[in-house]
Protein backbone atom coordinates (compact mmCIF):
# COMPACT_ATOMS: atom_id res chain seq x y z
CA UNK A 1 0.00 0.00 0.00
CA UNK A 2 1.39 3.46 -1.11
CA UNK A 3 2.15 5.57 1.97
CA UNK A 4 0.53 8.47 0.84
CA UNK A 5 -2.53 6.55 0.81
CA UNK A 6 -2.43 5.28 4.54
CA UNK A 7 -2.87 7.35 7.68
CA UNK A 8 -2.01 6.00 11.22
CA UNK A 9 -3.79 6.62 14.56
CA UNK A 10 -3.72 5.09 18.28
CA UNK A 11 -6.70 4.20 19.93
CA UNK A 12 -7.64 2.53 23.58
CA UNK A 13 -5.25 4.45 24.98
CA UNK A 14 -2.38 3.09 22.73
CA UNK A 15 -3.50 -0.75 23.08
CA UNK A 16 -4.90 -0.86 19.92
CA UNK A 17 -3.08 1.27 16.27
CA UNK A 18 -5.47 1.92 13.53
CA UNK A 19 -4.48 1.61 9.74
CA UNK A 20 -6.47 3.25 7.20
CA UNK A 21 -6.62 3.06 3.51
CA UNK A 22 -8.13 2.09 0.24
CA UNK A 23 -11.60 1.99 2.26
CA UNK A 24 -10.26 -0.01 5.08
CA UNK A 25 -8.95 -0.07 8.30
CA UNK A 26 -6.71 -2.80 9.94
CA UNK A 27 -6.98 -2.82 13.75
CA UNK A 28 -3.93 -3.75 15.12
CA UNK A 29 -3.10 -4.34 19.03
CA UNK A 30 0.02 -3.45 20.88
CA UNK A 31 0.58 -7.00 22.27
CA UNK A 32 0.09 -8.58 18.90
CA UNK A 33 2.47 -5.69 17.25
CA UNK A 34 5.20 -6.32 20.32
CA UNK A 35 5.62 -9.65 20.38
CA UNK A 36 6.61 -9.97 15.73
CA UNK A 37 8.87 -6.98 16.51
CA UNK A 38 11.39 -7.91 13.45
CA UNK A 39 14.86 -6.78 15.63
CA UNK A 40 17.19 -8.71 16.42
CA UNK A 41 16.33 -8.23 20.33
CA UNK A 42 13.06 -9.86 19.80
CA UNK A 43 13.25 -12.32 16.78
CA UNK A 44 16.09 -14.52 16.09
CA UNK A 45 18.06 -13.14 12.21
CA UNK A 46 18.22 -17.03 10.75
CA UNK A 47 15.33 -18.55 11.73
CA UNK A 48 12.31 -15.91 12.84
CA UNK A 49 11.86 -17.52 15.90
CA UNK A 50 10.93 -15.94 18.99
CA UNK A 51 13.69 -14.93 21.26
CA UNK A 52 11.43 -12.86 24.05
CA UNK A 53 8.89 -14.84 26.00
CA UNK A 54 6.02 -13.65 24.80
CA UNK A 55 4.19 -14.80 27.83
CA UNK A 56 5.93 -12.63 30.04
CA UNK A 57 4.72 -9.11 28.21
CA UNK A 58 3.10 -6.67 30.36
CA UNK A 59 -0.67 -6.89 29.24
CA UNK A 60 -1.13 -3.71 29.82
CA UNK A 61 1.48 -2.46 26.97
CA UNK A 62 0.48 0.58 24.78
CA UNK A 63 2.32 2.22 21.99
CA UNK A 64 3.81 5.34 22.64
CA UNK A 65 4.29 6.30 18.78
CA UNK A 66 3.64 5.26 15.83
CA UNK A 67 4.84 7.10 12.17
CA UNK A 68 5.92 5.96 8.53
CA UNK A 69 8.00 6.58 6.02
CA UNK A 70 7.59 4.48 2.70
CA UNK A 71 6.45 1.11 3.82
CA UNK A 72 8.63 1.20 7.24
CA UNK A 73 6.50 1.84 10.14
CA UNK A 74 8.41 2.66 13.32
CA UNK A 75 6.51 1.80 16.89
CA UNK A 76 7.40 2.87 19.80
CA UNK A 77 6.21 1.05 23.25
CA UNK A 78 4.96 1.35 26.44
CA UNK A 79 8.00 -1.26 27.48
CA UNK A 80 10.47 1.17 25.99
CA UNK A 81 10.91 -1.08 23.18
CA UNK A 82 11.29 0.63 19.62
CA UNK A 83 11.35 -1.38 16.47
CA UNK A 84 11.05 -0.69 12.29
CA UNK A 85 8.07 -2.40 10.46
CA UNK A 86 7.55 -3.22 7.22
CA UNK A 87 4.00 -2.34 5.93
CA UNK A 88 3.92 -4.63 3.16
CA UNK A 89 5.10 -7.59 5.47
CA UNK A 90 3.06 -6.58 8.59
CA UNK A 91 -0.55 -6.62 6.50
CA UNK A 92 0.34 -9.49 4.76
CA UNK A 93 0.35 -11.47 8.65
CA UNK A 94 -2.83 -9.44 9.46
CA UNK A 95 -4.76 -11.67 6.51
CA UNK A 96 -6.33 -14.48 7.63
CA UNK A 97 -4.12 -18.11 8.35
CA UNK A 98 -5.03 -20.77 5.52
CA UNK A 99 -4.91 -23.11 2.44
CA UNK A 100 -7.55 -20.96 0.58
CA UNK A 101 -5.24 -19.02 -0.93
CA UNK A 102 -6.17 -19.58 -5.26
CA UNK A 103 -8.19 -22.33 -4.48
CA UNK A 104 -11.06 -22.79 -7.91
CA UNK A 105 -13.96 -24.90 -6.71
CA UNK A 106 -15.15 -26.96 -9.85
CA UNK A 107 -17.77 -29.41 -11.08
CA UNK A 108 -17.89 -31.74 -14.14
CA UNK A 109 -18.97 -28.75 -16.67
CA UNK A 110 -15.94 -27.00 -15.45
CA UNK A 111 -13.57 -29.57 -17.76
CA UNK A 112 -16.46 -29.60 -20.21
CA UNK A 113 -16.07 -25.95 -20.38
CA UNK A 114 -12.01 -26.29 -20.96
CA UNK A 115 -12.47 -28.75 -23.54
CA UNK A 116 -11.75 -31.48 -21.55
CA UNK A 117 -8.26 -30.16 -20.49
CA UNK A 118 -7.81 -31.71 -16.93
CA UNK A 119 -4.41 -30.39 -14.62
CA UNK A 120 -1.63 -31.98 -15.77
CA UNK A 121 2.29 -32.66 -15.28
CA UNK A 122 4.80 -34.12 -16.84
CA UNK A 123 6.89 -36.57 -14.84
CA UNK A 124 10.32 -35.59 -16.34
CA UNK A 125 9.99 -31.92 -16.30
CA UNK A 126 9.06 -31.50 -12.74
CA UNK A 127 11.27 -34.16 -11.45
CA UNK A 128 14.18 -32.13 -13.49
CA UNK A 129 12.87 -28.52 -13.28
CA UNK A 130 11.78 -26.62 -10.49
CA UNK A 131 9.75 -24.21 -12.04
CA UNK A 132 7.64 -27.31 -13.73
CA UNK A 133 7.76 -28.88 -10.25
CA UNK A 134 6.23 -25.48 -8.69
CA UNK A 135 3.51 -25.44 -11.43
CA UNK A 136 2.68 -29.18 -10.82
CA UNK A 137 1.93 -28.05 -7.01
CA UNK A 138 0.58 -24.99 -7.68
CA UNK A 139 -2.46 -27.06 -10.03
CA UNK A 140 -2.25 -29.32 -7.27
CA UNK A 141 -3.21 -26.59 -4.44
CA UNK A 142 -5.93 -24.91 -7.04
CA UNK A 143 -7.87 -27.91 -7.86
CA UNK A 144 -7.28 -30.57 -5.47
CA UNK A 145 -5.84 -32.95 -8.13
CA UNK A 146 -3.17 -33.23 -10.49
CA UNK A 147 -2.75 -35.83 -13.53
CA UNK A 148 0.62 -36.81 -14.22
CA UNK A 149 2.12 -38.31 -17.48
CA UNK A 150 5.34 -39.93 -18.54
CA UNK A 151 5.79 -41.94 -15.04
CA UNK A 152 7.90 -44.86 -15.67
CA UNK A 153 5.63 -48.53 -15.60
CA UNK A 154 7.84 -49.68 -12.80
CA UNK A 155 6.68 -50.33 -8.99
CA UNK A 156 8.70 -47.94 -7.91
CA UNK A 157 8.70 -45.21 -10.76
CA UNK A 158 6.43 -42.45 -8.84
CA UNK A 159 9.28 -42.67 -5.74
CA UNK A 160 11.54 -40.35 -7.42
CA UNK A 161 9.14 -37.93 -8.04
CA UNK A 162 8.07 -38.11 -4.42
CA UNK A 163 11.02 -37.45 -2.82
CA UNK A 164 11.76 -34.16 -4.78
CA UNK A 165 8.41 -33.13 -2.60
CA UNK A 166 8.90 -35.41 1.01
CA UNK A 167 9.00 -38.51 2.31
CA UNK A 168 6.60 -41.71 1.43
CA UNK A 169 4.12 -41.71 4.44
CA UNK A 170 4.72 -45.00 5.76
CA UNK A 171 1.37 -47.36 7.17
CA UNK A 172 0.62 -50.47 8.15
CA UNK A 173 0.76 -51.48 4.28
CA UNK A 174 4.27 -49.78 4.12
CA UNK A 175 5.39 -47.05 1.61
CA UNK A 176 4.44 -47.51 -1.95
CA UNK A 177 1.95 -50.20 -2.01
CA UNK A 178 -0.29 -52.16 -4.60
CA UNK A 179 -3.61 -51.71 -5.26
CA UNK A 180 -5.03 -55.22 -6.98
CA UNK A 181 -7.39 -57.89 -6.59
CA UNK A 182 -6.79 -60.62 -3.92
CA UNK A 183 -8.23 -63.55 -2.44
CA UNK A 184 -9.59 -63.11 1.05
CA UNK A 185 -8.85 -59.24 0.91
CA UNK A 186 -9.20 -57.16 4.16
CA UNK A 187 -9.94 -54.16 2.50
CA UNK A 188 -12.78 -53.67 -0.12
CA UNK A 189 -9.80 -51.68 -2.10
CA UNK A 190 -8.24 -54.71 -2.94
CA UNK A 191 -11.79 -56.50 -4.87
CA UNK A 192 -12.65 -56.07 -7.73
CA UNK A 193 -15.88 -53.81 -6.49
CA UNK A 194 -16.82 -50.03 -7.74
CA UNK A 195 -16.25 -47.93 -4.82
CA UNK A 196 -18.41 -45.35 -3.82
CA UNK A 197 -16.59 -41.82 -3.63
CA UNK A 198 -14.49 -41.57 -0.06
CA UNK A 199 -11.38 -40.05 1.27
CA UNK A 200 -9.19 -42.52 2.63
CA UNK A 201 -7.97 -43.03 5.75
CA UNK A 202 -10.30 -41.16 8.14
CA UNK A 203 -9.52 -43.49 11.05
CA UNK A 204 -5.41 -42.14 10.69
CA UNK A 205 -3.96 -39.72 12.86
CA UNK A 206 -3.20 -37.37 11.09
CA UNK A 207 -4.83 -38.67 7.96
CA UNK A 208 -2.69 -38.58 4.91
CA UNK A 209 -2.49 -35.46 2.94
CA UNK A 210 -1.73 -36.54 -0.62
CA UNK A 211 -2.45 -40.05 -2.44
CA UNK A 212 -0.20 -41.00 -5.12
CA UNK A 213 -2.10 -43.51 -7.35
CA UNK A 214 0.45 -44.87 -10.21
CA UNK A 215 -1.23 -46.66 -12.93
CA UNK A 216 1.03 -49.61 -14.53
CA UNK A 217 -2.27 -51.75 -15.99
CA UNK A 218 -5.68 -51.13 -16.06
CA UNK A 219 -8.38 -53.07 -17.00
CA UNK A 220 -10.00 -53.46 -20.45
CA UNK A 221 -13.43 -52.87 -18.83
CA UNK A 222 -14.54 -50.64 -15.74
CA UNK A 223 -11.84 -49.60 -13.56
CA UNK A 224 -12.62 -45.75 -13.91
CA UNK A 225 -11.76 -43.07 -11.38
CA UNK A 226 -14.25 -40.98 -10.30
CA UNK A 227 -13.40 -38.03 -8.44
CA UNK A 228 -15.16 -35.18 -6.96
CA UNK A 229 -14.62 -31.85 -5.55
CA UNK A 230 -15.38 -31.92 -1.58
CA UNK A 231 -15.29 -28.24 -1.02
CA UNK A 232 -17.24 -27.93 -3.84
CA UNK A 233 -19.57 -30.37 -2.45
CA UNK A 234 -19.67 -28.89 1.04
CA UNK A 235 -20.73 -24.94 -0.15
CA UNK A 236 -23.35 -26.53 -2.27
CA UNK A 237 -25.38 -28.24 0.98
CA UNK A 238 -23.85 -25.07 3.39
CA UNK A 239 -26.27 -23.27 0.37
CA UNK A 240 -29.15 -25.49 0.09
CA UNK A 241 -29.71 -26.90 3.57
CA UNK A 242 -27.79 -24.54 5.80
CA UNK A 243 -29.28 -26.98 9.13
CA UNK A 244 -28.00 -29.89 7.15
CA UNK A 245 -24.29 -28.72 6.60
CA UNK A 246 -24.62 -27.11 10.70
CA UNK A 247 -25.47 -30.68 11.89
CA UNK A 248 -22.17 -32.11 9.63
CA UNK A 249 -19.86 -29.42 11.36
CA UNK A 250 -20.76 -30.55 14.94
CA UNK A 251 -21.48 -34.09 14.89
CA UNK A 252 -18.57 -36.41 14.89
CA UNK A 253 -18.75 -39.84 13.82
CA UNK A 254 -15.52 -42.41 14.46
CA UNK A 255 -13.60 -44.38 12.11
CA UNK A 256 -12.30 -47.61 12.49
CA UNK A 257 -10.16 -49.87 10.53
CA UNK A 258 -9.05 -53.60 11.70
CA UNK A 259 -6.94 -56.45 10.03
CA UNK A 260 -4.85 -59.10 11.53
CA UNK A 261 -1.80 -56.92 12.58
CA UNK A 262 -3.41 -53.74 12.86
CA UNK A 263 -6.30 -51.83 14.84
CA UNK A 264 -6.86 -47.89 13.96
CA UNK A 265 -9.51 -45.68 15.54
CA UNK A 266 -10.04 -41.67 14.88
CA UNK A 267 -12.96 -39.42 14.75
CA UNK A 268 -13.93 -36.14 13.14
CA UNK A 269 -16.81 -34.65 11.40
CA UNK A 270 -17.24 -35.11 7.68
CA UNK A 271 -17.23 -31.23 6.92
CA UNK A 272 -14.54 -29.72 9.16
CA UNK A 273 -14.14 -25.71 9.73
CA UNK A 274 -11.31 -23.57 9.97
CA UNK A 275 -11.13 -20.56 12.32
CA UNK A 276 -12.46 -18.76 9.73
CA UNK A 277 -15.75 -20.55 9.18
CA UNK A 278 -14.50 -22.02 5.64
CA UNK A 279 -14.36 -25.51 4.87
CA UNK A 280 -11.16 -27.40 5.80
CA UNK A 281 -11.25 -31.05 5.41
CA UNK A 282 -14.43 -33.39 4.28
CA UNK A 283 -14.14 -36.98 5.72
CA UNK A 284 -16.52 -40.05 4.13
CA UNK A 285 -15.96 -43.77 4.36
CA UNK A 286 -18.88 -45.56 4.37
CA UNK A 287 -16.84 -49.00 5.02
CA UNK A 288 -15.16 -47.67 8.14
CA UNK A 289 -17.29 -45.31 9.77
CA UNK A 290 -18.60 -45.58 13.35
CA UNK A 291 -21.61 -43.60 14.16
CA UNK A 292 -21.67 -42.88 18.10
CA UNK A 293 -25.02 -44.04 19.88
CA UNK A 294 -26.53 -40.33 20.10
CA UNK A 295 -30.27 -39.21 21.47
CA UNK A 296 -32.60 -39.91 18.89
CA UNK A 297 -33.13 -36.55 17.83
CA UNK A 298 -29.66 -36.17 16.79
CA UNK A 299 -28.89 -39.43 15.06
CA UNK A 300 -32.02 -38.81 12.99
CA UNK A 301 -30.57 -35.05 12.03
CA UNK A 302 -27.31 -37.07 11.02
CA UNK A 303 -28.56 -38.74 8.82
CA UNK A 304 -30.77 -36.58 6.95
CA UNK A 305 -27.76 -34.11 6.37
CA UNK A 306 -25.44 -37.37 5.81
CA UNK A 307 -27.91 -38.41 3.10
CA UNK A 308 -28.60 -34.86 1.64
CA UNK A 309 -24.00 -34.63 1.28
CA UNK A 310 -24.07 -38.03 -0.41
CA UNK A 311 -26.65 -37.56 -2.85
CA UNK A 312 -24.43 -34.43 -3.83
CA UNK A 313 -21.41 -35.68 -4.08
CA UNK A 314 -22.36 -38.61 -5.81
CA UNK A 315 -24.57 -36.73 -8.63
CA UNK A 316 -23.37 -36.56 -12.68
CA UNK A 317 -22.95 -32.77 -11.69
CA UNK A 318 -20.20 -32.84 -9.40
CA UNK A 319 -18.29 -36.35 -10.48
CA UNK A 320 -15.52 -36.21 -12.51
CA UNK A 321 -14.94 -39.50 -14.82
CA UNK A 322 -11.40 -40.50 -16.12
CA UNK A 323 -9.57 -43.67 -16.86
CA UNK A 324 -5.86 -43.61 -16.18
CA UNK A 325 -3.47 -45.47 -18.47
CA UNK A 326 -0.11 -46.93 -17.91
CA UNK A 327 2.24 -44.78 -17.13
CA UNK A 328 -0.47 -42.39 -15.79
CA UNK A 329 -0.03 -41.24 -12.48
CA UNK A 330 -3.10 -39.02 -9.87
CA UNK A 331 -1.88 -37.00 -7.41
CA UNK A 332 -5.35 -35.79 -4.87
CA UNK A 333 -6.03 -34.05 -1.61
CA UNK A 334 -7.17 -36.34 0.77
CA UNK A 335 -8.65 -33.67 2.42
CA UNK A 336 -10.58 -32.07 -0.13
CA UNK A 337 -10.82 -34.56 -3.03
CA UNK A 338 -13.53 -37.52 -3.02
CA UNK A 339 -12.52 -40.79 -5.31
CA UNK A 340 -14.01 -43.62 -6.02
CA UNK A 341 -13.39 -46.26 -9.06
CA UNK A 342 -16.28 -48.35 -11.14
CA UNK A 343 -16.59 -51.86 -10.51
CA UNK A 344 -13.95 -53.68 -13.67
CA UNK A 345 -13.63 -57.57 -14.80
CA UNK A 346 -9.90 -58.80 -15.40
CA UNK A 347 -11.03 -60.60 -18.23
CA UNK A 348 -6.82 -62.69 -18.27
CA UNK A 349 -5.58 -58.81 -17.41
CA UNK A 350 -4.59 -57.77 -14.03
CA UNK A 351 -5.37 -54.08 -12.57
CA UNK A 352 -2.46 -52.75 -11.42
CA UNK A 353 -2.01 -49.65 -8.83
CA UNK A 354 0.44 -48.34 -6.86
CA UNK A 355 -0.74 -46.04 -4.50
CA UNK A 356 1.34 -43.81 -1.82
CA UNK A 357 0.74 -40.88 0.53
CA UNK A 358 2.77 -37.93 1.11
CA UNK A 359 1.79 -35.26 4.32
CA UNK A 360 0.81 -32.03 3.52
CA UNK A 361 3.33 -30.57 5.55
CA UNK A 362 5.90 -31.41 3.37
CA UNK A 363 4.15 -30.85 0.46
CA UNK A 364 3.11 -27.06 1.49
CA UNK A 365 6.29 -26.03 2.40
CA UNK A 366 7.82 -27.20 -0.93
CA UNK A 367 5.20 -24.94 -2.77
CA UNK A 368 5.48 -22.28 -0.73
CA UNK A 369 9.70 -22.40 -0.90
CA UNK A 370 9.45 -22.77 -4.72
CA UNK A 371 7.15 -20.00 -4.44
CA UNK A 372 9.45 -17.86 -2.56
CA UNK A 373 11.89 -18.58 -5.24
CA UNK A 374 10.33 -17.96 -8.38
CA UNK A 375 9.04 -13.80 -6.71
CA UNK A 376 12.63 -13.72 -5.43
CA UNK A 377 13.44 -14.48 -8.82
CA UNK A 378 10.96 -12.30 -10.55
CA UNK A 379 12.40 -9.02 -8.24
CA UNK A 380 15.89 -9.60 -9.25
CA UNK A 381 15.10 -9.56 -12.78
CA UNK A 382 12.42 -6.33 -12.81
Amino acid sequence: MPSTTLSLSLSNHGQQLLLTGHDKTWELDALWLRERAPDESTLDPLTGQRLIEAAELPLDLSLTEARHNGDTLTLSFSDSHRSDYSLAALLTEAQPVGEHEGLSLWDASTWRQHGGELPEAEFSAALEDDDALGEMLDQLQRFGFVRVSGVPATENGMEALIHRIGPVRKTNWGGIADVKSVPNAYDLTMTQRGLEPHTDNPYRDPIPGYIWLHCLNNAASGGDNMLVDGYQAAERLRDVDPQAFECLTHVTPGFRYHDTTTRLESEGPLIELDSQGRVKRVRFSNRTERVPLLDSATLRRYYAARQAFYQLFTSDELTLHLKLAPGQMLIMDNYRLMHGRSAFQLDGEVRHMRQGYVDRDSTASRRLLLKDRRRACEEATS
